[in-house]
């Protein structure tokens, strides 16, 4: 697994980059085998692979700036790097790979960039997609009601027959553990992936079924477009089968601040590792604010919030969130 908390879905991830980097590597190759003297930030380490994560710079005589993953041999040296870390390093080229034989810690890798501390971890973070959307009881949610609280995020359909069901019901598990002192600094966003179906008064519905604390939990929904849009940006991999099921990606997410701090999969919930990363962030203080080559991650034009339909409560303006509802994401549907 990575050293990183929660980051055990890049696994695959780091796997295929490896042997890319490599090929892009050797194509770009100016010098032939030998060690070479480096310098960059380390993204991720991988300690199961034995293999690290570098965003580096021009490598003269061998390659141009780029992120690739290099071999680390040395188990003692791959113990001491961590995410976030600025190195100088000692790179070998052995003709066919890359490795990292020594290194030297030189400086953090810096708050612009998008990095942020979470329990003892640096962690590379990006702005909370905006959106503009309603939850299940027809009231108007933005990104921007989140505050300075805690969000987790994650995707569902009601319609699904299996996987989402079972993670919203471990997400209710999770809420229940929350410790009190923290409890109302933590919000659960789930948002739909079958907006068409899920109008409010469906999610409602499927959140009081598994037991879902809607003063804590939002379940929310929009125009399919909106939805669609904010499926891509969270990055979160979708298809529709034939038979109307969606698969996609078991994934949530951490969020303070306006950033989205780390991703988490079933295990992350499953072992408590999820849990412990949420008290920590709620436990922090405020992030400190953005400095001012990094403006603050303020809404985008919102996506158009679609009234309330006739049997939500049309006859009703959607009120600004109280936040005082929330839900959270992620199955392999179908």
């Amino acid at each position: 697994m990575t050293r990183s908390v929660g980051s055990s879905w890049r696994a695959g991830a780091l796997a295929a980059l490896a042997l890319a980097a490599i090929l892009v590597g050797c194509s770009g190759e100016e010098g032939g085998p030998g060690v070479y003297a480096a310098r960059g930030t380390v993204e991720d380490v991988d300690v199961e692979g034995a293999q690290v994560l570098i965003d580096h710079e021009d490598v003269p005589g061998l390659m141009p700036a780029m992120t690739m993953n290099f071999a680390v041999p040395d188990a003692d040296v791959l113990d001491r790097l961590a995410a976030g870390q600025v190195i100088e390093f000692e790179m070998r080229f052995t003709g066919r790979s890359y490795e990292v034989e020594s290194f030297e810690v030189i400086g953090e890798a810096p708050f612009e960039d998008g990095w942020r501390r979470l329990g003892d971890a640096l962690v590379r973070t990006s702005p909370v997609p905006a959106f503009d959307l309603i939850d299940q009881a027809g009231r108007r949610v933005t990104d921007a009601d989140l505050g300075d609280r805690i969000g987790l995020v994650d995707f569902v359909y009601t319609e699904c027959p299996g996987p989402c069901p079972i993670q919203t019901s471990n997400l209710v598990a999770l809420q229940k553990s929350i410790p009190e002192a923290v409890r109302e600094r933590i919000r659960f966003l789930s948002f739909s992936l079958d907006p068409e179906v899920d109008r409010p008064e469906v999610l409602e519905r499927y959140a009081r079924e598994r037991g879902a604390d809607l003063a804590t939990w939002s379940f929310l929904t929009g125009e399919t477009e909106a939805l669609a849009q904010l499926v891509r940006a969270w990055g979160v991999g979708t298809l529709r089968q034939p038979d109307g099921t969606i698969d996609h990606t078991l994934i949530l997410f951490a969020v303070k601040d306006g950033r989205v701090m780390e991703r988490y999969t079933l295990e992350d919930l499953r072992s408590g590792a999820l849990l412990e990363a949420l008290v920590t962030l709620a436990e922090r203080p405020p992030l400190p604010a953005p400095s001012p080559s990094e403006p603050a991650p303020g809404p985008s034009p919102p996506a158009s919030a679609p009234s309330p339909p006739a049997s939500a409560g049309a006859g009703s303006a959607p009120a600004a969130m109280d936040m005082d509802a929330g839900h959270a994401h992620g199955a392999h549907g179908g």
